[in-house]
């Protein structure tokens, strides 16, 4: 970092309530209005402090569908210039405090509203419907992946962020990628609500994921190929954006009474993409047949999407 940056950094977080803002932020991604109403000020006071922030490179900025998202940068200079800026700050200061239990309610509230809104859907809850079924898929993918270390994790369709929950603490970094902002919306409140603030959430399309190749170690798909129009180009975008070397671990309903996917069809695929299957694991659910698998990049060329 440059002199320049770093002055124009510390001037930027030399403010009480600048500080406060990276305080709250650096737990998760938060909207203007969300902070409007954690610190209980205005929302052009709030925006004014935040640009000052992002000018600085301390808050990175994004949009999702009618909101824009602030959060502290995953990793950099910058990153760990806010943590240990934040670090110095005394954690029973009573305007912290209260921006806490304040912060608590606005997770709550995305929660609850996600729960309004998908009730029972199976599409919020995936398969497992009681904590064994939860049990046995938790088992399952941690056994495939053994002490192995997951690096860089893409969650392709992430829904209601199960593989981030299972596996973020193990992540130097995770991403959760999903279509729907609706969804995203209520999974950021219960990522964040479990402490997993370097799991960060993402609008987009995983037949055109918006990353650049061989940029991560680990992709998980978690029911979602056997929902898919297109399977094989789900496939391929992981297999392009999974560094040499790099596993995707698979989720999935086996096909049956209801939609699944072909093992046989799926171990075609991924042999054509140069992904070699290393292991798999049968789950036998109260309502469902799943198979987890683990599969890994094992050809250096990038495979073309």
């Amino acid at each position: 970092m440059k002199s320049p940056e770093l002055i124009q950094a510390l001037k930027a977080a030399g403010e009480p309530s600048r500080l406060r803002m990276l305080l709250l932020c650096q737990s998760g991604e938060l909207t203007v209005g969300e902070i409007t109403r954690i610190l209980g000020q205005s929302q052009p006071r709030v925006s004014r402090h935040l640009k000052i922030l992002c000018d600085a490179r301390l808050l990175e900025r994004f949009r999702e569908c009618h909101s824009v998202y602030y959060r502290v940068p995953a990793n950099g200079p910058f990153s760990a210039l806010v943590a240990q800026l934040l670090a110095s700050i005394a954690p029973d200061e009573a305007a912290i405090g209260k921006d806490a239990d304040n912060h608590r309610r606005v997770l709550e509230e995305r929660v609850s509203r996600a729960g309004v809104e998908f009730g029972h859907d199976r599409s919020w809850m995936g398969s497992a419907g009681s904590a064994a079924d939860e049990g046995r898929i938790r088992w399952a993918v941690l056994n495939l992946l053994g002490d192995s270390p997951v690096g860089r994790l893409l969650d392709v369709g992430t829904g209601s962020g199960r593989m981030l929950r299972l596996l973020g603490r193990r992540a130097g970094e995770a991403i959760g990628l999903d279509i729907s902002a609706r969804v995203l919306s209520g999974t950021r409140g219960v990522l964040h609500g479990a402490g997993l603030r370097h799991c960060t959430l993402r609008q987009g399309d995983m037949y055109a994921l918006p990353f650049s190749g061989a940029a991560f170690d680990t992709v998980t798909f978690d029911e979602v190929l056997s929902v898919a129009e297109r399977p094989d180009r789900a496939l391929a975008e992981a297999a392009r954006v999974l560094k040499p070397g790099g596993r995707i671990l698979i989720v999935d309903r086996v096909a049956g009474d209801r939609p699944g996917i072909d093992t046989g069809d799926l171990a075609a695929q991924l042999l054509h993409l140069g992904l070699q299957p290393l292991r798999s694991v049968p789950l036998q659910l109260a309502a469902a047949t799943l198979v987890a698998m683990l599969v890994q990049l094992s050809d250096v060329r990038r495979p073309a999407a």
